[in-house]
């Protein structure tokens, strides 16, 4: 291994690093806290005073676990992940409701309520487990939805693994823009006809994809310990983008970046420019990307600008540069092609011109003919004239005598 190849690589390290502190470094306030535990926390989200860009964005961070724990605001709802697309993941328990031969022993009915952060319609589902089982789930602070999911089975061997289409297992989906829920169950048997198999029902809001039905679910006499994680949607403020924009003081979005309309609304979203990333709701949040470096697009010269590149050939060479377009190509070749199509050309030219001799040799051949012909005409009537008037004179003498 070559000292070259390891100053590139050691090179390449460099600026990985050199990267991701600018990354990291971009994501909070000066001065604040930039992870709670495992959980990183970009600005909007902060927390301390000064780091979040209002209450319903704060942080708390429990450094009682280990390693600490973050949590909405003073809630006890648990975030596992922030992200600047606009969604908390959090964590959410289950409700249940258990039964053995005299009747329930267990039920726990589960809510959940949101000041700010609707719950998203898009990627969570309501999931109902259980063989004699009718969920219920809707507005924990009235009546303006509800839905459900309804599941039988007679027999164990009637279940299929990872199915989830009402035997066993049911899901179906949240209403959009919802920020509470209360999830309540029913049973028509008590469980009574399968309680050798599933002695209780289960029913969660979970992020879609998170949870894969098993069989061994339904007697799993832990399942109802187990926490899946759920999906929030954030937006800042009540305002459109339009209306936002107005409003310049308060104004979100920072240089490099602009404003979305979320589907999921009230309020909206900043996003950094194509070719810039980072944080958009931060000051010089939104960097310029080198994609000279990490895509490395060009087969020729790279030249790197602000939210973009170009690429170029070197002298003697042609093309658009682009290491998936046309690259770069000698222009020889080029050259090549012109001589090819120049002695082509002066081909047709050479033998335009010697047909063009051949037909004025045709011509003056002709017309010298037609003179020469002329000439001997002359001559014949000429001579032929001299002749009979010296042999008529002979021809009269002969007759007399």
């Amino acid at each position: 291994m070559g000292l070259s190849f390891i100053f590139k690589k050691l090179a390449l390290v460099a600026v990985t690093l050199t990267l991701a502190a600018t990354s990291v470094a971009a994501q909070t306030q000066p001065g604040c806290e930039s992870s709670c535990g495992n959980i990183s926390i970009p600005y909007p989200f902060g927390t301390g005073d000064g780091c979040n860009i209002s209450s319903n964005f704060f942080i708390t961070c429990n450094t009682t676990f280990n390693p600490p724990k973050a949590f909405l605001t003073t809630s006890n709802i648990e975030i596992l992940d922030i992200s600047l697309d606009g969604y908390l993941r959090i964590s959410e328990s289950i409700g249940y409701d258990c039964y053995n031969e005299v009747g329930r022993t267990l039920y726990c009915d589960i809510w959940l309520q949101l000041s700010k952060f609707p719950i998203s319609h898009t990627r969570n589902k309501f999931t109902a487990i259980g063989c004699d089982t009718y969920a219920h789930v809707k507005d924990y602070l009235g009546d303006t939805y509800s839905t459900g999911c309804l599941t039988f089975c007679d027999n164990i061997t009637n279940v299929v693994k990872g199915s989830c289409s009402g035997i066993g297992c049911c899901q179906t989906a949240i209403p959009k823009g919802v920020r509470s829920y209360h999830v309540t169950f029913d049973s028509s048997n008590n469980h009574s006809n399968v309680l050798s198999f599933n002695p209780c029902s289960y029913g969660f809001v979970a992020e879609d994809g998170a949870y894969n039905f098993s069989i061994s679910d339904l007697y799993d006499e832990n399942f109802s310990d187990k926490e899946f994680p759920m999906i929030l949607d954030w937006t800042i403020g009540n305002q459109t983008c339009a209306e936002a924009k107005m409003d310049q003081e308060n104004y979100a979005c920072k240089e490099n970046s602009d404003c979305i309309d979320p589907e999921n609304g009230p309020g909206y979203l900043c996003k950094c420019l194509d070719g810039f990333q980072g944080n958009p709701y931060l000051s010089q949040g939104c960097q310029d990307i080198n994609e000279c470096d990490t895509l490395k697009p060009c087969n020729g010269t790279c030249n790197n600008a602000p939210g973009s590149y170009n690429c170029s050939c070197p002298d003697g060479f042609e093309g658009d540069g682009l290491r998936n377009g046309t690259g770069c190509s000698p222009k020889v070749v080029m050259l090549h092609r012109q001589s090819f199509s120049i002695a082509v050309v002066a081909l047709g030219i050479g033998v335009g011109v010697l047909f063009s001799l051949l037909c004025l040799s045709w011509v003056y051949m002709g017309l010298r003919q037609r003179k020469l012909t002329a000439e001997k005409s002359e001559n014949l009537q000429q001579n032929g004239g001299m002749l009979m008037r010296e042999q008529l004179p002979k021809r009269a003498e002969m007759l007399t005598t």
